[in-house]
């Protein structure tokens, strides 16, 4: 009942004339960018970051509450533009080939309001909870949770362990940049004045995703834009709703608790509900001929998740995705600290970019149904007026935070590495987590330590102030076991499947390679107009 009186709260914030509009502005351009290939979300929210800089910390969380990287590229083009639409691909790209765009897009769009709305009141009573628990919490036992982060978006999310590693090492090199808190040296500066104080995160966050982005389609992609396959009315039929309500449901009950758990992401609940709607469905044959099931399904897991790490990123301050991860970098620099107290300091802040995911939701339904035509005709823009913009727009952003030009050559360095880390097929976001959450890993840990006068046990427990003895934390050897099993998991899988009868071994192995196997078909794949008329070409951005 508390919540509920927040959340109305938070809706007498959204609903101000000021805020209701930069809810439009966000919805707009969300929508916008859902139509571009190889524009997610989490690039727009950081080419946002300093032209919103600005603006009241309200509003401008209000905006990026308000973005939605949408699946229309996925299903018209076979170019998801995030992984989390890769399983969107699969069956929607074969729809729109087979004359059905529009039944597409709409239950994307109506999956996604669904999702959307449930998972956002889900969150309004998780979030105070998961918060007051949080608050009970030491040293140890946050040291062991976001080493959990660190372990998950590597281990788990990343279609390689190495990579994975690879840029989280990279993020947290990039992290120690500046002086230490502690003994204020020097670390990583190079001698250079400038880096003492550190690298803006808006700065990283721009010049990995905006301009590494740019850099990597002006190396790869032709000039001429990608012709547009019609998506006709946006409408669906009676037997369309009837074979979609059921995934919907499905869907998001599978990705708002994988979007709220520290090891969330949107990419594991989409596959899921891919195999799930396939084993479910009364229309086998129609899966890889264009099933509307497996369309509905991943989106609304899709976006549940998205609301589901809300959860985490406001009540625990640990980002389980890009987006989440940009925003966290939106709420820092506003000087304002994550963690469990902000729903305490912060209330209006929070509970209004709770009830503007509402407004954000619906308002997302308006504009995708009947406007997606005109949406998708966004895709004509030739590709070096649409990068030339974006250039122009990180360039500005990135000199505005600071006023100096040092940051724009430091923008061009991250934007070489963002190139780089794209041709090597590094994961982004376990770099952007961990330039975020890495010193906050050090303090945490560092603490811990003293707590115990330097003894290593300390990250296992802490001293109990009444009777002065060594109490461990059951929360930290949880989360270091989970640890421990999450990087063993292969060895795991292997003995596992050695002990199970042959039947059973084969139905895990179908269902642990049955995703993999449609990413390989369906990711980085497009239709590029060439002078001697469309050609399927393939990014070997992710090497197989």
């Amino acid at each position: 009942m508390e919540s509920f009186q927040f959340l109305l709260n938070g809706f007498a914030t959204a609903a101000t004339p000021i805020n209701l509009l930069l809810a439009v502005v966000g919805v707009i351009i969300g929508t916008a960018v859902g139509v571009l290939p190889g524009i997610g979300p989490a690039m727009t929210v950081a080419l946002l970051l300093p032209i919103t800089y600005n603006l009241e910390p309200t509003g401008a969380i209000i905006i990026y509450g308000g973005m939605y990287g949408g699946s229309t590229t996925s299903i018209l083009l076979n170019t998801p533009g995030e992984s989390s639409s890769v399983v969107t691909a699969i069956e929607g790209n074969l729809m729109a080939k087979g004359g059905r765009a529009s039944q597409a897009l709409a239950t994307a769009a109506m999956g996604s309001w669904v999702a959307g709305t449930i998972g956002t009141l889900l969150l309004a009573f998780f979030a105070p909870i998961v918060t007051r628990f949080a608050i009970s919490l030491g040293a140890p036992e946050y040291f062991a949770v976001m080493l959990l982060a660190f372990v998950a978006v590597t281990a788990v999310l990343g279609s390689s362990r190495l990579r994975g590693f690879i840029s989280l090492a990279l993020g947290l090199a990039i992290g120690l940049v500046g002086l230490d808190s502690v003994s204020g040296q020097a670390r990583l500066t190079f001698g250079i004045p400038q880096l003492g104080d550190g690298i803006d995160i808006v700065v990283v966050a721009v010049g990995i995703f905006a301009l590494g982005e740019a850099l990597w389609v002006a190396a790869h992609l032709r000039r001429r834009a990608v012709e547009v396959i019609p998506v006709g009315r946006p409408w669906m039929g009676k037997s369309d709703f009837k074979r979609s309500w059921k995934p919907w449901l499905r869907g998001t009950a599978l990705g708002f608790p994988f979007g709220a758990i520290p090891a969330g992401g949107a990419e594991i609940p989409t596959f899921l509900s891919y195999i799930t709607e396939k084993r479910l469905t009364k229309h086998p044959d129609d899966f890889g001929n264009g099933a509307i099931e497996g369309v509905a399904g991943p989106e609304a897991a899709n976006n549940a998740s998205a609301a589901g790490t809300m959860v985490p990123m406001l009540s625990l301050g640990l980002p389980t995705n890009a987006t989440a991860a940009v925003m966290l970098a939106a709420l820092v620099s506003y000087g304002i600290q994550p963690g469990p107290l902000l729903l305490q300091r912060e209330g209006d802040l929070v509970w209004g970019l709770i009830a503007s995911l509402f407004i954000g939701n619906t308002l997302l339904l308006i504009l995708n149904l009947p406007l997606a035509p005109l949406w998708a005709k966004l895709l004509r823009i030739p590709r070096p007026y649409l990068y030339a913009g974006i250039l122009f727009f990180a360039s500005m952003g990135a000199y505005a935070v600071n006023g100096s030009s040092f940051d724009l050559i430091l923008l061009l360095v991250f934007g070489l590495i963002g190139f780089g880390m794209r041709r090597f097929g590094l994961p982004v976001l376990p770099l952007i987590v961990a330039v975020i959450l890495g010193p906050r890993v050090e303090l945490q840990g560092r603490r811990a330590l003293q707590l115990s006068s330097g003894d290593v046990k300390g990250l296992f427990g802490s001293v109990d102030v009444a009777t002065g003895e060594f109490q461990l934390s059951a929360l930290a050897i949880v989360v270091y076991v989970i640890i421990v099993l999450i990087l063993f998991w292969p060895l795991l899988f292997k003995a596992i499947r050695k002990v199970l009868p042959a039947k059973a071994a084969a139905v895990v192995d179908e269902i642990s390679e049955e995703p993999a196997l449609a990413v390989a078909e369906h990711h980085h794949v497009e239709i590029v107009q060439t002078d001697e008329g469309p050609s399927r070409t393939e990014d070997k951005e992710s090497p197989k």
